[in-house]
């Protein structure tokens, strides 16, 4: 059963979808998730959600402040610190929800959410479990691999201008999301990209090719990796695109190898995008798994 939902963060009402197990008797566990980057929960999270509830679990899915049916301005803007903020006031809404276990509680993040999910571990221990997908590690990092060294320059100045016009007052600059066009600067480039997002229109009507430049400029401030040796012993799952450029896989796999037990790793094949669609089966049976294996192991 799936029940429409909304609850305070940071002065903003968030809403989302409230999953709840078909006859469950007693306080079940639940999981908590956002989308990543740009994303609304209509992009594939629902697909998720419902494998998650098949479980047992309760779920409480939701869009970021500024995106989708989540209230935020300005519109469009990807505040990596508000957002994690948005996660742990949706464990908190999580626990005060009839028919939800306050002390079973994980959270499940992907892309750069799945980044979001291994700082909020690290430091709030209501979470009891974790699933981080093709996780956003350096932004620093992921800025210099996505943007060539000489027009790093021309980027930093967009970013000064930028914040001296919504100083003055004026509209945020806007950067695309993604482009067809290889010489258009985007927040994702890639084919791979445009085709993940074109191929949502449909379901995701709400989604909206566009992010503001502050969002850029907030990425490359973002470090959620330095955080992944304190989540234990919080049982962790981190699945990694072997082909992903767009998560580095080999910057999730170095911060995995930082990470303390208990852990695991899940290796799937393709790209940033395939885990949703081509690999769906694959990559959330195993959270699935993992979260049942930790927060239903008592039920009868």
């Amino acid at each position: 059963m799936r029940t429409d939902i909304e609850f305070a963060s940071e002065g903003r009402t968030l809403r989302g979808w409230l999953y709840r197990p078909a006859g469950a008797r007693g306080d079940r566990p639940a999981i908590v998730m956002a989308h990543g980057l740009s994303c609304v929960k209509e992009q594939y999270l629902d697909r998720y959600a419902e494998v998650f509830v098949a479980a047992g679990f309760c779920v409480v899915l939701y869009d970021h402040a500024n995106f989708g049916d989540s209230d935020g301005l300005p519109r469009q803007e990807v505040d990596p610190v508000l957002q994690r903020r948005g996660y742990r006031d949706a464990i908190s809404f999580a626990q005060a929800t009839r028919g939800i276990d306050a002390d079973r509680i994980g959270v499940w993040g992907t892309s750069y959410s799945g980044g979001h999910v291994l700082e909020v571990a690290a430091i709030d221990r209501r979470v009891k479990c974790v699933v981080s997908q093709v996780p956003t590690i350096s932004g620093y990092q992921s800025a210099l691999r996505r943007t060539r060294a000489d027009l790093t320059p021309g980027l930093l100045a967009r970013f000064e201008a930028d914040r001296a016009g919504r100083f003055r007052g004026d509209a945020p600059m806007m950067l695309p999301a993604i482009s067809d066009d290889p010489a258009v600067a985007c927040a994702m480039g890639g084919m791979d990209s445009y085709d993940y997002f074109t191929g949502t229109r449909s379901f995701a009507p709400n989604w909206r090719n566009e992010i503001t430049l502050r969002s850029a400029e907030l990425a490359r401030e973002n470090e959620p990796g330095i955080f992944i040796e304190r989540i234990s012993p919080t049982p962790l799952l981190m699945i990694v695109a072997k082909q992903d450029v767009l998560t580095a896989a080999d910057l999730s796999l170095s911060a995995y190898q930082r990470a303390l037990p208990p852990k695991h790793l899940v290796l799937t094949p393709g790209g940033h995008f395939d885990p949703y669609v081509r690999y769906f089966e694959l990559t959330s049976a195993a959270a699935r798994d993992w979260f049942s294996e930790r927060l239903l192991a008592n039920d009868v």
